[in-house]
């Protein structure tokens, strides 16, 4: 009876002490896995090279005493250079409007405007001004423009932003009357 006992101690001691292999160390626990994070995407930092896009906004005429608010609707394309802090770039726009100062219809601008900006990494400010062609309903003529926008990066190649601008012409087509107008519009660029 004493060896069954024993038998059956051996045997509790045995299925309750831990299993060792062939060490009396525990086994080395296994590190802990830590995620690796992907750093955020920063798009904008250089605003070198060309682009092209689209702009949709309000505008408004003035021609002597009269004056009208309509839609301003265009494309444009540039280029910038950027030389670290400041951006230095040109650009083209055409735009149509559905304006009608005093019964005459303007119908169209075209600008060559110079940008100068400051670059905060995704978002650049800037001001602008340059030379511009209206045509109107019976005439033509050159005057000038001036304005600020504002360009955000969305991704590596597209970037939306906003622009005012003020359009003068002196003297239009000769006629005696000075005219002038603003916009403002909303701009996508697609940047290549």
């Amino acid at each position: 009876m004493i060896r069954i006992t024993a038998i059956s101690l051996a045997a509790a001691t045995a299925l309750a002490s831990p299993a060792l292999a062939g060490s009396l160390e525990p086994a080395p626990m296994e590190p802990a896995i830590t995620p690796v994070q992907a750093a955020p995407v920063a798009y904008g930092n250089d605003w070198t090279g060309g682009y092209a896009g689209l702009s949709l906004g309000w505008a408004n005429g003035e021609a002597g005493s009269v004056d009208d608010d309509g839609m301003a609707y265009g494309i444009q394309g540039g280029y910038d250079y950027d030389f670290g802090n400041w951006v230095l770039g040109g650009e083209l726009a055409y735009s149509g409007t559905n304006l009608s100062v005093g019964g005459v219809d303007v119908d169209s601008l075209l600008a060559a405007k110079a940008r100068v900006g400051y670059d905060l990494g995704q978002t650049l400010i800037y001001a602008t001004g340059g030379a511009e062609r209206a045509w109107v309903d019976g005439g033509e003529d050159t005057g000038y423009v001036v304005g600020a926008g504002v360009e955000h990066m969305l991704t590596d190649t597209i970037s939306v932003g906003g622009e005012y601008l003020y359009h003068g012409f002196d003297d239009f087509d000769g006629t005696g009357v000075d005219a002038s107008g603003n916009t403002l519009a909303a701009r996508v660029n697609y940047r290549f």
